[in-house]
């Protein structure tokens, strides 16, 4: 019965996604205007998209974010991505696997590694696992990576979702003994500087700041309420763009990724302008793939890697960390978020 249970709400989880799944995402980053290099002494064959992601080097800067897992027909989901991570060389994070410890079952995550045995993948925990939990997840699908995602406003929304955020204990044990690197994210709601300061202390070094304006997990989570009631929690949250502008003040303690309602090459190019060494995309990903099939999200993938080329070449980058340097600006309203930002600190 309590399998049912779980399963059913990881299956509402990925149809609401779906669901409420916007072809224009509100990240912000459309308030970001690049300033092109019109002599950029470079040839299309010159650009490198190789990057870091955890400190480990990767072929491509973007990769599949955490999605689902846990049910039959999530199993299918997860198993499709894992092949198209294999055909396309890029890395792949899991849902969470909270799941498949709390039932002592591997809860259909063992299709990752059948699909996808010599890939770069991320495990996937909530912050209130303990050492030994994330041990268990990196196991179960012998990953490379770990995230710890961090969810409150989810938590807070769900029905049945946790009621103590007391996690700081758990996340330092976790950064300090962990054989591998260990990625902290969000899952929609933007990190504040306020949150960063305190990840800094706690020695975590690779950050995902998944800013609103993707998938949003206070929606699904007050779809499945039987009031509706909570959709004011996503008022206190930052897009992608405010989160990305907020953590250039900390380019030097931590790598980046950014995440939250990515749709296209020029938005990867944007977020790694602002700082980011690497992009996380999840419900365009998920998208494609269930209006379209593998073949589609395939092909969708390599046309961004070519897309992203391009653009590269525009800006007169032929690495990606040279997209660090490059000018932009910043339309009235994140300009003075971000001036707001600097007065106030």
């Amino acid at each position: 019965m309590e399998d049912n249970i779980h399963a059913q709400r990881k299956n509402e989880h990925y149809f609401i996604a779906e669901k409420l799944y916007q072809a224009d995402a509100h990240n912000g980053l459309d308030q970001v205007q690049l300033h092109p290099d019109n002599l950029p002494e470079l040839a299309l064959a010159d650009v490198d998209l190789r990057t870091t992601l955890v400190g480990q080097p990767v072929n491509v800067p973007f990769f599949i974010n955490a999605i689902t897992g846990g049910s039959q027909q999530t199993t299918k989901i997860n198993q499709q991505l894992a092949t198209v991570a294999a055909q396309t060389g890029i890395p792949m994070a899991v849902g969470s696997e909270s799941i498949a410890l709390k039932l002592g079952t591997t809860a259909g995550f063992e299709v990752i590694r059948q699909a996808n045995p010599d890939g770069f993948v991320l495990g996937n925990l909530g912050a209130g696992h303990n050492l030994h939990n994330a041990r268990k997840a990196v196991r179960l699908i012998n990953a490379d990576a770990l995230e710890i995602h961090l969810n409150v406003a989810q938590e807070l929304t769900m029905p049945e979702g946790d009621r103590s955020f007391k996690w700081s204990a758990n996340l330092r044990e976790i950064i300090t003994h962990l054989e591998q690197p260990v990625l902290v994210k969000e899952v929609g709601t933007g990190m504040s500087t306020t949150t960063l300061e305190k990840l800094r202390r706690l020695g975590v070094k690779y950050v995902d700041l998944s800013g609103a304006g993707g998938t949003n997990f206070v929606a699904i989570e007050n779809e499945r309420r039987h009031h509706q009631d909570f959709g004011f929690l996503h008022e206190i949250s930052l897009s992608t763009a405010q989160s990305l502008l907020l953590a250039q003040d900390f380019s030097h303690d931590f790598e980046f990724t950014a995440s939250g309602g990515i749709r296209s090459a020029l938005e990867i190019a944007k977020c790694l302008v602002l700082g980011a060494s690497n992009v996380g995309i999840s419900g365009q990903f998920l998208h494609i793939l269930i209006k379209h099939g593998p073949d589609a999200l395939v092909t969708y993938i390599e046309t961004l890697k070519d897309e992203l080329r391009n653009i590269m070449v525009l800006l007169g980058c032929q690495r990606v960390s040279d997209l660090h340097q490059v000018a932009y600006t910043l339309s009235p309203e994140l300009w003075s978020f971000k001036r707001q930002h600097q007065n106030n600190n």
